[in-house]
């Protein structure tokens, strides 16, 4: 790559993926002064965080949310003129365990939960405190999670709390998993707090993310890419001279630089040419899916932004209840309900069918809230996505494959490089401005970013994050 900007200028890049990953490398690549096709393989825009049609409701096909420290998501919101509708919403958490409900949304709630012992809440809570601090969380990668967990937290606040909530946001697959996943996890709900009102606040854009993702195409379309939708990538070559083609469907077309910012497996099978073992490094990099229903209801379930849930009996992680922050009025007078289960691949959960997921989850549902009828459901629509979370497993850092590939001007950028952070739409928009800055166009003196103010964070009041943890 060249070591001024007028090399640069006015090259032709392909980047392949319109989720907000590839949405947002082509944003920035387009802003200093690059040509951009955009590929994206389904029909809509967004990936996972794609919306649709649920009833009469156009909403998020996944749950989302903002939260006060992801500073590079309110940069992206901020540049399309978005940031400051932002309606910050304080949320409340609860748990489901032992066949009962119990809030845990802070200090007192903490102090008093049944479940844990004295001696249990206080290791519980140090825990959260100590993964608070640490700041070299390299280390941590040789750790597997639940030895880290029970040296910590010891064994009965490892059993009753962290392996629940391990099964719940991995599967099976928790036991594979390093201990800088936690850590990753704790520290972006700790930094999410704000000092003083020492209350969690999240937030979400009217609209949700059908109208982000709409100001984010008529930017891009405004700047000049060419955003092709319903166009999956077949093949990805290096040529005699260095572009590279890049063949869908229905086209053929050379560019000077292509980036693949779609799932490893999708860079293993489109690029040939890749050596063996690069190739192998892609498809050794093991995913977690996900099997997510959204429902719409005539009234509210408890009130509770999440629900952690403990008993392995109920065939979904949690019950995520989105209009305890979001206003029914957006979504027609209804209240809108997300039920995720995260799975591996091998999970025989994928095999159930549409009617099957919804017998077995408003089932479970009519035993865990005696007031939940299932007319109270006037819509149910499941979504299903195999490649979700690149699993950091341990000494993850060290077996990716590299964002350089080894062939002439292909990039491979997708959220399995997220280091140090856990799989959401902000980490996603940092990990394309550190591309674009350190990889893709590195002689460009700085790429287009909105700074929001950081939030302090707030060492008191850990009960308040144990269960968002």
């Amino acid at each position: 790559m060249g070591n001024n900007v007028s090399e640069l200028e006015n090259q032709r890049w392909a980047v392949v993926g319109g989720g907000m990953l590839g949405l947002t490398l082509a944003l920035r690549l387009t802003r200093a002064g690059q040509r951009v096709v955009l590929y994206e393989a389904a029909p809509v825009l967004g990936g996972l965080a794609s919306a649709w049609q649920l009833g009469d409701v156009e909403w998020d096909r996944h749950y989302h949310v903002t939260l006060l420290s992801d500073n590079s998501l309110r940069g992206v919101l901020q540049e399309l003129d978005l940031e400051k509708e932002i309606k910050w919403v304080e949320t409340k958490t609860g748990f489901y365990t032992g066949g009962k409900h119990y809030s845990m949304s802070n200090n007192v709630e903490f102090l008093t939960f049944p479940p844990l012992s004295l001696v249990e809440k206080v290791r519980l809570g140090w825990t959260i405190f100590y993964a608070s601090k640490i700041k070299a969380w390299q280390r941590l990668e040789s750790v597997p999670v639940t030895d880290w967990l029970r040296r910590w937290s010891g064994e009965g606040t490892f059993s009753k709390i962290w392996l629940p909530l391990l099964k719940a946001k991995l599967g099976s697959a928790y036991k594979k998993v390093s201990a800088a996943f936690i850590w990753a996890h704790i520290n972006r709900m700790y930094a999410a707090r704000r000092t003083g009102l020492k209350k969690e606040m999240f937030g979400y854009v009217p609209g949700g993310y059908a109208r982000i993702l709409e100001r984010m195409a008529e930017e891009l379309v405004d700047l000049g890419v060419e955003i092709r939708m319903g166009s999956p990538v077949e093949e990805i070559l290096t040529l005699e001279d260095e572009r590279v083609r890049v063949q869908t469907n229905d086209r053929d077309e050379a560019f000077d630089k292509v980036v693949v910012a779609a799932p490893s497996s999708i860079m293993a099978r489109a690029c040939p040419q890749l050596p063996a073992e690069e190739r192998k490094q892609h498809e050794d990099i093991e995913y977690l899916g996900i099997i997510c229903s959204s429902l719409l209801l005539k009234r509210p379930l408890n009130g509770y932004y999440v629900t952690n849930i403990t008993d392995s009996w109920v065939p979904f992680t949690a019950v995520i209840e989105m209009t305890t922050i979001v206003q029914p009025e957006e979504l027609n007078g209804h209240h809108l309900v997300y039920l995720p289960n995260y799975v591996t691949a091998d999970d025989p959960a994928w095999s159930w069918s549409d009617e099957e997921v919804e017998e077995k989850f408003l089932s479970a549902l009519t035993k865990m809230y005696p007031d939940f009828q299932r007319e109270d459901a006037v819509a149910f629509r499941t979504s299903r996505v195999r490649s979700v979370m690149a699993l950091p497993t341990q000494d993850y850092s060290q077996k990716l494959p590299p964002m350089k590939s080894k062939l002439p001007n292909v990039f491979a950028v997708n959220s399995a490089q997220i280091l140090g952070g856990n799989l959401n739409v902000n980490e996603t928009i940092a990990l394309a401005d550190r591309a674009v800055e350190e990889l893709l166009l590195p002689s460009v003196p700085e790429c287009t970013t909105v700074s929001i103010p950081s939030e302090h964070t707030d060492d008191e009041a850990v009960g308040e994050l144990v269960a968002r943890s």
